[in-house]
């Protein structure tokens, strides 16, 4: 991978960056800290979205941060700035010196142990994340007319629309800290996104969809985004109410990673040292059916989620997180770590690149396969809310989706609450599709769970 550069967009080269660490370690030192590590970044980015066919908005976005952690002891400071100026580096981590002397100790502080961090090579590691994309404002502004225009060729019921979005972004770093550790690299986010909006009146339904990669051109078409928008948004016409009922219920697969992302919170280092989990001291106890894994690979090319070292400069490594249902390790960051008197897994700044897969599942279980493997009961496609109550467990969700009878989908329903508790949720999986769908770091099929309440007319 080349050094960010001018020519790639951005205003910083590495060098600078790398001055500018150094400069500010050293400034560290000189006020007496006996520990520090900083972070000093940029990124830049162009939107554009229409509606109507109609230029609707351009943002350019322009943003750059250093940020400094001074320790003295175990008592710690911190403090950033936009301006890297030489007075304003200086005076950004006389600040974070300043709050670190008046800050009470905490024997959990500290800069991560230096056998923990990332080697020279380990940091260096290329996982191919930067594909910078020279789109201008209007070559994004027709790429979106064309997603709308796909939208709306469809059908004659769509009627409307909520937009269509182009965006591209890209951003570099270099950290590093007085323990050795140095590393950076420039990363890229491009999307496309639809949506329309299908019916009249009191019937009106709108969906959405969209494309997101490191590499603009692994995107979908955006014609082929458009469509399928609009056909997800169709499908949720003439939507009704279900009587309350207890059901099997089948979340597609983009929903389906929310369950993987609960388990992350329950088993995550400050959830657990605070006891605000319903998962505290679950390692090595059984949190899934004994036919389901979960695996991690930070290092998995072009990932969303990978990384060669988390945000404290520890190495990242790849793991099984859950075998045949039993946990087999937390997310903890260096600082939660020795809360709970355990060692950091690497996940200063979350989980990399999880899949939860089943050994029950066979390449052709398909959706349609989900659906006559669900039988009779709901089809979630869409959740709203955030009623997930982390210490308990409790889990309550507005939803939207479809009636499935004799393993087909009847009618759409929404207005709808669906109800459980996650502990037994997750436990009560019962099959894990094939049609794999990843959503940010996580990938996942179409997830079976045996029963939840359902709360409707």
């Amino acid at each position: 991978m080349s050094s960010p550069s001018a020519a790639q967009g951005f205003a910083f080269s590495r060098e600078q960056f790398q001055q500018i660490l150094e400069d500010t370690l050293s400034q560290a030192r000189r006020l007496g800290a006996s520990d520090a590590g900083a972070e000093v970044s940029e990124g830049v980015g162009l939107s554009v979205s229409v509606r109507m066919g109609e230029l609707e908005n351009v943002e350019r976005n322009r943003d750059k941060s250093l940020g400094v952690s001074v320790y003295l002891g175990q008592r710690r400071g911190n403090a950033s700035t936009s301006d890297f100026s030489a007075a304003a580096i200086a005076r950004t981590v006389q600040a974070a010196y300043d709050i670190a002397r008046f800050t009470a100790e905490d024997p959990a502080a500290g800069l991560p142990d230096a056998a923990d961090l990332a080697t020279p090579d380990e940091a260096a590691r290329d996982l191919d994340l930067f594909h910078p994309w020279a789109v201008d404002a209007e070559q994004a502004a027709e790429l979106a007319r064309r997603a709308e225009a796909a939208s709306f060729a469809v059908d004659r019921r769509i009627t409307n629309s909520e937009g269509a979005a182009v965006s591209a972004q890209q951003s570099h770093f270099w950290a590093g800290n007085t323990r050795g550790f140095r590393g950076g690299y420039a990363a890229s986010r491009h999307y496309v996104s639809a949506s329309p909006i299908a019916g009249k009146g009191r019937d009106m339904q709108r969906d959405a969809w969209y494309t997101s990669m490191r590499d603009a051109a692994e995107l979908a078409a955006p014609e082929a985004v458009g469509r399928y928008a609009a056909e997800r948004a169709l499908s949720r016409l003439k939507s009704r109410r279900v009587p309350t009922a207890v059901v099997p219920v089948l979340f597609e697969s983009t929903v389906a990673a929310g369950l993987l992302g609960a388990l992350v919170q329950a088993t995550s280092g400050g959830a657990l040292y605070r006891k605000a989990s319903f998962l505290v001291d679950s390692l090595g106890q059984p949190v899934l059916p004994a036919h389901v894994d979960v695996h991690e690979d930070p290092h998995q090319p072009k990932g969303k989620g990978s990384a060669p070292f988390d945000d404290e400069g520890v190495r990242t490594r790849a793991r099984t997180v859950v075998e045949a249902g039993v946990l087999q390790g937390y997310f903890l960051s260096s600082y939660s770590a020795r809360k709970l008197g355990m060692k950091t897994t690497g996940h200063a700044g979350g989980s990399q690149n999880l899949s939860l897969t089943s050994r029950l599942t066979r390449p052709g279980d398909d959706l349609d396969a989900m659906l006559r493997k669900l039988g009779r009961g709901l089809f979630v496609t869409e959740l709203m809310g955030q009623g997930v109550n982390y210490v308990t467990g409790d889990y309550s969700r507005g939803a939207a989706g479809f009636w499935v009878e004799g393993g087909r989908i009847a009618y759409p329903v929404h207005e709808i609450t669906i109800a459980g508790n996650m502990k037994d949720m997750l436990k009560g999986i019962v099959a894990v599709g094939a049609d794999v769908y990843v959503q940010g770091n996580k990938s996942v099929g179409s997830i079976l769970l045996d029963r939840l309440k359902l709360a409707g007319a």
